[in-house]
């Protein structure tokens, strides 16, 4: 079958979001056709690049979400009511949305009752795709979206009775910040992808995330009825949420945004014929966000094994470098909450002198990593002096802040195996693929409850509360004293990961979606050969076997071929007493 691939930031480009993953879910379906739909972040993600791609791979097209260029679409009268009532029933759906989460911000103070998030999400869906259907008649929204109309539309929303307590109070630079903010978002809707010979070509769209990148498949769907697919590893609206926390935006800014996402998110949730987290923690998400149930199916991330076999498969001993020894791996930022572990790690020396720690990875990019990892050395070096066996020897500081590649960490199962135990002090986690890869490690693990992590662990290691040192260093005490239980649990961590995070059993799992969301999806057109019999899918099997059936060629009419020609007309009924 022929799927269509949507991205936002990641897939086919050198870096970015889910990028291995998507990567893999191609090369290993090569039995299925695959068009790629992406849209990029930055300039600097463009200049990087793709990755090569594999055969399966017919056709790449992409589009920018961080510029775009004003189209000089000059809509006439007409084209300008039409736009003004779009945009304007999408604001006041946006500021008559209730919180999603508490429902603090609803219009009476309280929780909406379903009857009322059920009127939000139809009006938020029919002016959306009242803009996509304007958009595809005049040729695009962008000056449309950056006009003062759609400011002023905007603002009448949050001045309207029943609007969000905090919309209430925007500004004018609120209001422009949440125009250009929504502009940005609504960029897909002027895109030439939603054709016959684009989007609406393929069997399936399939969305590798939320928000953004599933907005060309809703209107995929509703021009041309292509079933969707929704994969979430990380929840769009949680990161959005996340991001909002940290930036300085007023409380209306932040109100404003919040309500069009999870709008957006309900939306992609309802329409989406199937919807796969990646975790039972972005399944709650995705539930209280108002996803069907009934729709949702885990389908955990696939990683290679195969790189940590050596270390995992390793049984006499050797694959521990220093029973003495913590090691910490990931990417250091604030999230990752390393002053914690720190300050346990002091903990740790009182009950154990001879443990050292071994903090493994580079700081996230920006400013902000930079800045972070030189706050923690700082601390480490303030915790623990640099200590020397005698007078007249060199002091060696018990933690080390080390990269991958150097010549004592050369690779990433290495790092791994270096230690005894691998620790995880997070605040903010979602799936923790650091746990995941400590697992085909055999390392037993001390990991803070956070995100999905005792979903991932399930048993095979001890977990504590995030934000306390006391319980991170008594639980590393206990696994550092007892070898025999930190062999059990990093045997029993190995096995689990085998079974459920290879990269074999996710792109299993998506094959057998991919054909029951195909099988049951109603046909929208009617493909057949020369010699008149159907063809299911877009990309039939037999369109790889040289023969006549290869020319495939697409019906004018939805109705068989018996039924061409004129109508034939019903024998009208006799008289009475007439034919006997």
């Amino acid at each position: 079958m022929r799927i269509g691939l949507l991205t936002e930031g990641g897939y086919p480009y050198v870096s970015g979001d889910a990028r291995l993953w998507c990567d893999r879910l191609v090369r290993g379906l090569e039995q299925h056709e695959f068009d790629i739909y992406a849209l990029s972040r930055s300039e600097r993600q463009e200049d990087e690049g793709w990755i090569q791609l594999p055969p399966q791979v017919s056709r790449v097209r992409t589009a920018p979400l961080w510029t775009a260029e004003d189209d000089g679409v000059v809509h006439g009268r007409r084209a300008r009511r039409r736009f003004a009532e779009c945009f304007g029933e999408l604001a006041a759906a946006v500021c008559a949305a209730p919180a999603v989460l508490d429902g603090s911000e609803a219009s009476g103070g309280g929780t909406a009752p379903e009857a009322s998030r059920g009127v939000v999400a139809d009006r938020f869906g029919s002016a959306l795709y009242g803009l996509a259907e304007l958009a595809r008649d005049e040729g695009g929204l962008v000056g449309a979206l950056r006009s003062e109309g759609a400011v002023r539309a905007l603002e009448r929303a949050c001045r309207a009775p029943g609007a969000l307590r905090a919309a209430r109070t925007a500004r004018v630079p609120d209001l422009l910040s949440v125009a250009a903010h929504v502009e940005r978002a609504l960029r897909p809707l002027s895109l030439d992808w939603y054709e016959d010979d684009g989007l609406g070509s393929v069997d399936l769209c399939h969305a590798a995330a939320g928000g953004e990148a599933a907005l060309p498949g809703l209107l995929a769907l509703h021009f041309a009825g292509v079933p969707l697919l929704v994969t979430e590893y990380g929840v769009q609206l949680r990161a959005h949420y996340l991001a909002s926390s940290a930036a300085e935006e007023s409380p209306a800014v932040r109100a404003l945004l919040a309500a069009f996402h999870g709008a957006l998110a309900a939306e992609v949730y309802r329409r989406a014929t199937l919807i796969t987290p990646g975790n039972t923690h972005a399944r709650r998400w995705q539930e209280r966000c108002g996803a069907d149930r009934a729709k949702l199916r885990t389908v955990y991330p696939g990683m290679e094994a195969a790189r940590f076999a050596e270390v995992g498969e390793r049984t006499d001993g050797s694959g521990c470098a220093d029973p003495d020894t913590l090691v910490w791996v990931g990417r250091i930022e604030p999230a990752k909450d390393l002053i914690s572990l720190l300050h346990s790690f002091a903990e740790v020396r009182k009950e154990a002198p001879k443990t050292r720690l071994r903090i493994v990875g580079a700081p996230a990019d920006g400013p902000e990593g930079a800045l972070y990892l030189a706050h923690c050395k700082a601390l480490a070096a303030q915790l623990f002096p640099d200590e020397a066996e005698g007078v007249h020897a060199v002091g060696d500081n018990p933690v080390s802040f080390e990269e991958i590649g150097g010549p004592e960490v050369p690779s990433l199962a290495e790092a791994y195996a270096s230690g005894a135990v691998v620790v995880l002090s997070s605040v903010v986690e979602g799936f923790p693929i650091s746990l995941v890869e400590a697992m085909f490690c055999g390392r037993a693990t001390v990991s803070t409850d956070v995100g999905a992590v005792v979903e991932v662990i399930g048993g095979t290691g001890l977990v504590v509360p995030p934000r306390n040192p006391r319980a991170l260093a008594e639980a590393c005490v206990a696994l550092l004293r007892d070898p025999e239980r930190r062999a059990r649990l990093g045997a029993a961590a190995r096995a689990r990961a085998l079974e459920l995070f290879t990269v074999e059993q996710n792109i299993t799992a998506f094959h057998g979606i991919y054909l029951e969301i195909v099988s049951r999806s109603p046909v929208r057109r009617l493909v057949v050969d020369d010699a008149g019999d159907p063809l299911p899918f877009g990309v039939p099997a037999e369109a790889h076997v040289p023969g006549r059936w290869t020319e495939a060629r697409l019906m004018v009419t939805g109705r068989p071929r018996w039924a061409a020609g004129a109508p034939v007309r019903a024998t009208a009924p006799l008289p009475a007493g007439e034919g006997a």
